[in-house]
């Protein structure tokens, strides 16, 4: 009876264990289910990354394309006075910036004056104007019935042709408005650098008997170098992305050349062809900056970061400093500032008109559906990032970051043609097997615009939102797959809660951004979809800057924003 027992026992183990021999183990099941969902991320970033990248990839594949006879004629007339404006335009603002941006930054940081605590934040104001803001401000400022010049000839008692009178639309007045408002890019990442540097090695700088200006030129300097180059590089993009106060004070460059080439001439080719060649211009850019540095390092010989020394500055050496500070901030901002705010006041009835509305809002839908579709790409391509650090990955999400150093010009360009194709093929099939005709579906809409705003500052959201993801510890996504939450359940219940002010801050650039951008809108916009930017810029060519004003104003406002916000992160970084 014992024997039967202990048979049966034996047999139902057996049984069981057949049984479960037959199961998939738990970790093949979840081996495979993360490889499932680490592949569809995976999928997605480089399906991103290859939306982004096509206008890109289309200008370029039309370097070679034959554009007939109208290429020979740009490269006889135009051609090389684009790339010698550019050039110089390049070169006077990289120097201006430098100087500026540089020299600003030492001083609030390292040294202590009359003011310096207000301009630690004031000085990244001008970041708010865009530069064709100020140039048309200027322009009715220093014209010959503006204030300036009318009072030269009331106190002199001069009349037209007695006196000499610096014109601002020129080639230099272009190079000192993007000064004014693009030096901020190399005084906020020239700041970061030396509030980040070690006291020990300023102190031992000192000890070795270097003064305030050497340790400057010999450790400081040095130290920020990559900061201040990328600041620079930074600026120098922005300078050839730049329309409205080019094409306003009558400097041919690149991308007065594309808009003319493009509806001037109606030659689409060699449109495509000038935004690859300023495409190039950028990618020499870079890479020159890239090479500039080689193999060289810059580490910090410490982690001891304490308050940093400051140098007083009193009598005549804190005025210098302080009229140093205040100079650039006064002609960037505040001086722009107060005459917009004064003409808007004074013709209310005239800028403050019903269109004004009609083109706020235009403005503020385009500025909201990109800052939530931005957002929600750039957390996507960061998780995904997140979840599988490959090389495919991290070249997929830097691929699809690179456009913002792609002018606006050269992503309309990219945009308009292979979206025009797929439109006619569209309409060709539909003809061919319903006898429908479609139209333009995409051409001249406000996806083609949003779409070309995505290409182009995907890179501020998708670096605000990694900076926010990268702060959220491992662990937390091991603790959470514990409890059974999936990747997609982490995002959603555990890390978003958690990096809500980072994409806060990725949304509100995005927002500004938008509100500011000319060159892409002006190409992209639908009929009869004008914007705040384009407003600004159709006022101004036909020298209503009364009008202007009213519009020009409430793109400064609205990009004050970031910069108060840029300001107090910087404050509390050390």
């Amino acid at each position: 009876m014992a024997n039967r027992s202990f048979s049966c026992a034996v047999v139902k183990m057996n049984q069981s264990t057949q049984s479960t021999s037959t199961l998939p183990k738990p970790d093949l099941v979840q081996g495979k289910e993360r490889r499932r969902r680490i592949n569809f991320w995976t999928l997605v970033v480089l399906a991103i990354a290859l939306l982004v990248a096509t206008p890109v990839l289309f200008v370029l594949s039309n370097i070679f394309t034959d554009a007939g006879e109208i290429w020979q004629h740009l490269a006889q007339t135009v051609l090389w006075r684009y790339m010698a404006n550019s050039f110089w335009l390049m070169l006077g603002v990289g120097c201006g910036v430098g100087l500026i941006g540089v020299g600003t930054a030492w001083l609030v940081t390292m040294c202590r004056f009359p003011g310096s605590r207000l301009f630690e934040w004031a000085l990244l104001l001008p970041l708010a104007a865009p530069a064709y803001v100020l140039a048309y401000t200027y322009t009715d400022f220093l014209d010959f019935s503006g204030p300036i010049q009318t009072a030269l000839r009331d106190g002199f008692g001069w009349s037209y042709g007695d006196y000499w009178f610096p014109n601002i639309r020129s080639l230099g007045g272009a190079i000192l408005m993007l000064t004014l408002v693009l030096y901020p890019y190399v005084y906020l990442l020239a700041r970061v650098a030396f509030l980040e540097q070690s006291v020990c090695t300023l102190e031992a700088s000192r000890s070795l008997g270097c003064g305030p200006w050497r340790s400057f030129f010999t450790v400081a300097l040095p130290l920020a170098r990559p900061a201040i180059a990328a600041g620079v590089a930074l600026a120098l993009m922005e300078t050839l992305n730049d329309f409205g106060t080019v094409k306003y004070f009558g400097v041919q460059t690149f991308t007065t050349g594309i808009y003319r080439t493009w509806f001037g001439l109606g030659e689409r080719v060699a449109a495509a062809q000038l935004a690859a060649f300023l495409l190039l211009f950028i990618l020499a850019l870079i890479w020159l900056e890239r090479w500039s540095r080689r193999q060289a390092r810059y580490y910090q010989n410490t982690n001891s970061y304490r308050q940093l020394p400051s140098y007083q500055l009193e009598g005549i050496r804190g005025i210098g400093a302080s009229l140093a500070c205040f100079v650039p901030l006064s002609l960037g901002f505040l001086l722009p500032a107060a005459l917009l705010l004064e003409m808007t006041l004074k013709n209310t009835t005239t800028t403050l008109e019903g269109e004004f509305w009609v083109y706020a809002r235009h403005s503020f839908i385009l500025a909201v559906v990109t800052a939530v579709l931005g957002v929600a790409i750039a957390v996507i391509m960061a998780y995904g990032l997140r979840l599988r650090s490959t090389l495919v990955m991290r070249l997929a999400t830097r691929i699809a970051a690179m456009g913002y150093a792609v002018p606006g010009s050269v992503i309309a360009v990219g945009i308009l043609i292979p979206i025009g194709r797929l439109d006619n093929a569209i309409d060709a099939g539909m003809q061919a097997i319903f006898s429908i005709s479609t139209g333009l579906l995409f051409s001249g809409t406000i996806t083609a615009l949003v779409y070309a705003y995505l290409v182009r500052f995907l890179a501020v959201s998708f670096n605000s939102v990694e900076a926010s993801l990268g702060k959220i510890k491992p662990s937390l996504d091991d603790a959470a797959r514990s409890l059974g939450y999936s990747p997609t359940s982490t995002l959603v219940k555990v890390h978003a809660p958690m990096m809500w002010g980072g994409l806060l801050t990725a949304g509100m650039l995005l927002f500004v951004d938008v509100m500011k951008e000319l060159s892409a809108t002006l190409i992209i916009r639908p009929f009869n979809f004008d914007t705040l930017a384009v407003r600004v810029y159709n006022l101004a060519s036909d020298e209503r800057l009364v009008e202007a004003a009213a519009p020009a104003l409430a793109i400064v406002l609205v990009g004050i924003i970031p910069v108060i916000l840029l300001s107090w992160r910087i404050a509390r970084s050390r």
